[in-house]
Formats: structure tokens, sequence, C-alpha cells
């Protein structure tokens, strides 16, 4: 048996006389007290020539040389020397024999003494013995939070646990693509640099926590459309495009030309693409206004659309799709086969919703309906789909989130804090899932356990025709376009901000 098995041993020992006291042992008769196959090593270590010896050895080891201090208030025993090469003439397992007997004769603090000078070996840093490349691969198994925690420990812990290789992929887990432009600061220590990616992590989990529970301050208000209804919402960066049932679309200028309301936006760079009631779509310039194209071929309202790269796809009330090209204007491929309006798509799927209050998930490649959703009451008010989940609103006030590769439904937002009027508007990402309704307010859920987090707004004139008709949220900021049927309520945008400062 190694000499640290033996060691843990001594220790163990100590420990449980202090917890439980003296143990009363008999040994059966005929069979042998003590073997050394019978303390097998709690450590597995194999002795080896450069394994220390004796305590001392380790000591010295671990101490760089310093000798611990020794009782000097007596002087030794007569005969202490003599017992000593007793001890050290006779075999491992008679050494472990007798040092039992000596614990089992010691009072407890004399066992306090020992282990005070025993434990402290124990307490090995075994992070600092690793190779640098390995100690990282151990930390990388740490959940970020406790991976904070590791870094309190000391100096070494602490340059470890900053590596910024470490906390890109902690970042890549959540979704968080770009690591933070630090401001510049003074060094703390040499040698040791802040990571720009454990930084993002940290702004990133206090802007969720703003989300969650930080202080929601008076929002800024943005003004445009008089008394209309604003009917789609895009947000790009620090661009708004509004489209309302007035005809016109309002960004950095108002854009006219659709002969019917504005019922689905697109906006990428200076590119906006309408879709309305009057069946078309038209390609918009940003920054001049310039309608640059107009998209034919619907025969009823466009009401959804998906832009990838140079080419959109238009989802139609004529339970079409068809897939534009935006720089020629040319219509490239129509799908159809349908039997209901579809509502939106993500470049794979497409989803329809129907009178029977159905939700169907289609392929767009072979044009099989792969999935029939049912569960909702009323006709479907909102929808949003990314990476094979999709949210549904309703008019019976529910919000449900389907798995559609399953078609299984995950959750159902409800209780006692759900909405109490139909759901207008929705939108989600990996954590949560945002709704605004006819009711005149928005919620926050969470979107992986269905659970009500709180209200993001909540209209004075909710209840007495006060609407929260689109919504729009980006990873720091919630646009909300609000407004009345009966006047109760000013026509505006609200925009809420829950951004941190990084200092």
């Amino acid at each position: 048996m190694g000499f640290y098995g033996t060691l843990k041993m001594i220790f163990y020992k100590m420990k449980r006389k202090l917890d439980h006291g003296p143990e009363v042992r008999s040994f059966p008769s005929g069979k042998k007290p003590c073997k050394g196959s019978e303390y097998p090593s709690p450590t597995g270590i194999v002795p080896c020539p450069s394994t220390p010896t004796t305590f001392g050895h380790i000591r010295t080891a671990n101490c760089q040389g310093q000798q611990r201090r020794r009782i000097t208030s007596i002087q030794p025993p007569t005969g202490l020397q003599e017992w000593l090469r007793t001890f050290q003439s006779w075999t491992g397992p008679e050494k472990l024999l007798a040092l039992d007997e000596l614990i089992d004769s010691c009072e407890p603090t004399q066992v306090k003494h020992m282990m005070q000078v025993i434990e402290p070996q124990f307490q090995r840093d075994f992070i600092s013995l690793l190779p640098k490349e390995l100690a990282l691969y151990v930390l990388s198994f740490l959940e970020p939070k406790d991976l904070l925690q590791a870094a309190q420990t000391c100096r070494y812990w602490r340059i470890l646990a900053e590596d910024n290789l470490l906390w890109r992929e902690k970042c890549r887990e959540e979704g968080i693509d770009e690591p933070l432009p630090l401001k510049k600061r003074k060094i703390v220590k040499p040698g040791f640099t802040h990571s720009p990616w454990k930084s993002a992590y940290i702004r990133q989990h206090r802007i969720d926590t703003n989300w969650r529970r930080g202080d929601l301050k008076s929002p800024k208000v943005l003004k445009g459309h008089d008394d209309h209804v604003i009917t789609c919402l895009q947000f790009c960066g620090n661009r708004i495009v509004s489209g309302s049932d007035d005809n016109t679309l309002k960004c950095l200028r108002t854009l006219v030309g659709h002969t019917g309301g504005v019922w689905s936006s697109q906006m990428r760079d200076n590119i906006i693409i309408s879709g309305s009631t009057d069946r078309t779509l038209k390609v918009w310039n940003a920054e001049t206004g310039e309608c640059i194209h107009t998209l034919y071929g619907h025969t009823s309202t466009v009401r959804c659309m998906h832009l990838h790269e140079k080419r959109v796809v238009s989802g139609s009330r004529d339970a079409t799709l068809r897939v534009w090209d935006i720089e020629t204007g040319q219509c490239l491929h129509v799908l159809m086969g349908h039997v209901a309006a579809v509502r939106c798509f993500d470049g794979i799927h497409v989803v329809s919703g129907s009178l029977d209050t159905s939700i169907r998930v289609w392929d767009v490649e072979t044009g099989n309906c792969i999935h029939t959703l049912t569960g909702h009451q009323s006709l479907t008010s909102g929808m949003e789909l990314k990476d094979n989940i999709l949210v549904s609103g309703n008019a019976d006030s529910t919000v449900k989130i389907w798995d559609i590769k399953t078609g299984q439904c995950l959750q159902t937002l409800q209780g006692p804090h759900k909405h109490q009027s139909a759901v207008t508007c929705l939108q989600f990402n990996k954590n949560f899932v945002i709704t605004s309704s006819d009711d005149g307010t928005v919620k926050l859920w969470d979107l992986k356990t269905g659970e009500f987090i709180r209200n993001l707004v909540t209209l004075e004139s909710g209840g007495s025709g006060g609407v929260v008709w689109r919504i729009r949220a980006s990873n720091t900021k919630l646009v909300c376009a609000v407004g009345s049927r009966n006047g109760t309520e000013e026509t505006k945008l609200l925009v809420l901000d829950f951004d941190v400062d990084m200092k």
C-alpha cells in the first residue's frame, strides 16, 4: 500500500474517533488482526521511487523545506528514540495495527493535534498540478456561476477562469456570437488580462436579469400614423419600420405607394420589403424612400414574408407561397397546395392557419403536410417559427409552444396571469416569449417552463379600448405599437430599453 494511502487511513481513523469516540474492537479467534490487503489505498496511488516514504518527506516537499514547529515546552520522554526505532523495524501492516491501537489510546485533544498536523497534507490543489491545457479542460465542465466562484480561490485559478477560449465556449452555448470590446482599463496585476468573451457573457446575463426583474423605466414615445391601426412592425439596430392601415410605412421617412393597408414587412440594411392588402409586395430604399420594385402575383393579402439574402418568400391569404428575387423583381417559384392562409415561414417549413382552428405544418420542398396541430379553441391570431419551435397565439387568449418536428405541444401559456382578451402579436427567443393583447398588456413568459414572469406594459386604457397591436424586440429593446379603436389611446410606438452599461 502506498504511503499516501497509509496517511489517509490514519486521518480517517482519527476523525472517526473525534466524531464517535473510541471504538471497542475484538479480533475473532484464529483470524489475523491486520493484513495489508484489508486496507485498500483510497487514492489508488502506486508507490514509485519518487514517492515520498515518510510524512516528514511529504511535509518538506509541500512546505519547500520549512520544518514544522515542534513542541518544545517539555523534554522528550526517556526511551522515545528506542520506541521510534522499534516502530520503524516493523512491517507496513504491523505499523498500521500499532497506529490503530495508539489512536485508541489517545485523548481527544491529542487526536486533534495529530489531525492539525496531518490534515493540511490532503488539501492538494490538483488544478495547479495539472498542465494548463488539462486544467482548462477540467474547468470547462463547470457552469458559468461555478466558474466565477472558482476564480476566487487563488490567483492562478483566477487566471485560468479568465481564459478567453473557455468563456467563448460558454458564450456559444448561450447563443452569444460576439465578444464585448473592452474599454481601456488599468491592469490589476502583471500577467492578468480580462476576457472579452467573459464580459459578453456577464453583460448578457445582466440583460436577461433586466428583462426578468429590472426596473421598468419610462418608455420613449414615437408618433406618426395619426389614429390609424399599426399593422406591422420591424426593428433592426436603431431603425424601426412601422406599417399601417393608412397604406404607408414609416421609418426615416414616410414610404407611400401601396393602395391598401400594409400587413407584413421585412428589413435588412437599407432595404425594406412590404406586403399589403392590395396583393402586392414593394421593395424600398430606406434611405431615399424610393420604391425599387413592385411585385405582382398574389390574389389576396400578403400576410407574411421571409427574407434570405437576395430572395424573399411571401405567404398570402390566397394559400400560395411565392419566391422572389428582390434585385430583379422576378417571381422565381410559386408553391401551391395549401388549403388555408399561409401565416409564417422559416425557410424550410411553412405554417398555415385554418378556419377549423387547427394549424398545419408543411414541407416547402415536397408540399406535404407534416403535422396538424390542434388545441386552440378559436382562430390563430399570431405565430412565430424559429429553429423547429413554433409559438402560436390565439383569439382565445392562450399561447402555445410547439415542437414542429414531433407535432407535440410543449407548453401552454395560461393560468391566472394569462391575457384577458385575444393575443395580437408575439415573439420569442431562447429564453423568453413576449406576447401582446387586445387587453392592453405585454407579458413576458419563460420559454422552457411556460411560467409567467411579469407584465412589461400595462396601458391605463386597457380594458376600455386600449390595445397593443404589434410588438418587436431585440436583445435589449422592446418596441410596442399601441392605440385604440375608440379614441381612448393615442396611436404611438413605445420603446423600452433593457440594456446595461458595462463600465
